[in-house]
């Protein structure tokens, strides 16, 4: 018989939610006990999924293999803290903390107590980046890849600005599809304290460029990637999982040849990216299988220091009030 996994969730707010109802349909999982400050959503979740709401949190976590942590940013470094404490494995949403420093400080910890980390960049499991990785290693040469996220302001987002809630997604796909980054140049505005917008400019190892664009400012909510290859265009959609190719072809017409471009429409096969993620989150667990698709502690750390240099400019570019053109190492 097949063991399955005893999962501890804390943290029920709107992606906790979305953790809760995917869990509870995998047969790998059982989902020992829920944790969340607000006991009034503790009480309407055990009702609806029959799960139990915890009464002690350090006696409970002693009854479960792994934790799920789907809390506010701001409270990931303490968590992550009390439950190295208890278990193996831990699973938690994006940033792994919201600075470098305290980064740094988990994975000290984790190495010192064996403890594995998964991160939540749930856009590794969009099937549609499946699609383009194919893509990209087919193409000639790849020059440039745009990321657009924009959302406007979240009530339910108080304690981090738009580049740790947004662009954080597209700062770990540009790393992940393009390798390490070289250079950084970044601008953005500043609303009540907190970067509202932001654009940047990566430059990696490789020599591919990423740009990047994230807004709270946007009336349109977009999940956009764009790339642009020696020997074709790739346009995606993140959230419809639609993708289409456009390539140039020649047509001879009588006594002249014109150029024309051909779109091809992919066919995405339909998949929920956050199935997936934890599905392979548990198999680890289990099975002790990984993929080098699983962002860990090493991708969350990447890409907080090139989140923490986005910042930084941006800040300094404010304070100033100006822009000054130049790009730092990396």
């Amino acid at each position: 018989m097949q063991r399955s996994l005893k999962v501890a969730l804390i943290g029920i707010g709107n992606m906790g939610s979305n953790h809760l109802r995917v869990l509870s349909m995998m047969k790998s999982v059982e989902l020992v006990f829920v944790y969340d400050s607000n006991s009034r959503v503790v009480a309407e979740v055990t009702e609806m999924y029959g799960v139990k709401g915890a009464t002690d949190l350090l006696e409970d976590l002693k009854l479960v293999d792994a934790v799920i942590i789907a809390t506010p940013t701001f409270t990931h470094f303490e968590l992550l803290q009390l439950v190295s404490n208890y278990v193996n494995y831990i699973f938690v949403e994006k940033p792994l903390t919201d600075s470098l420093e305290t980064t740094k400080v988990i994975e000290k910890i984790a190495k010192e107590k064996g403890v594995y980390v998964q991160v939540g960049f749930i856009e590794r499991f969009n099937p549609v980046i499946r699609e383009i990785q194919k893509i990209l290693k087919s193409s000639d040469r790849v020059i440039n890849i745009d990321f657009t996220r924009t959302n406007r302001l979240s009530n339910r987002i108080k304690d981090v600005d738009v580049i740790i809630d947004l662009m954080i997604h597209d700062i770990d796909l540009a790393i992940f599809l393009n390798g390490k980054v070289r250079d950084v140049f970044a601008y953005g505005t500043i609303e009540g304290n907190m970067i509202a917008y932001s654009s940047a400019i990566l430059m990696h190892e490789n020599g591919v460029y990423s740009r990047l664009t994230a807004s709270r400012v946007t009336e349109k909510r977009i999940r956009q990637v764009s790339v642009t290859c020696s020997d074709m265009y790739v346009d995606c959609d993140l959230t419809k999982k639609e993708l289409s190719i456009n390539k140039q072809t020649f047509e001879q017409s009588y006594h002249y040849i014109s150029l024309s471009s051909v779109e091809e429409n992919v066919y995405v096969t339909p998949q929920e990216p956050l199935l997936s993620e934890l599905m392979s989150f548990v198999e680890y667990c289990l099975r002790g299988k990984q993929d080098n698709i699983i962002p860990d502690i090493k991708a969350a750390k990447e890409a907080i220091l090139i989140a923490s240099e986005i910042q930084y400019q941006i800040k300094r570019r404010s304070s100033q009030k100006g822009i000054c053109f130049d790009a730092v190492m990396v």
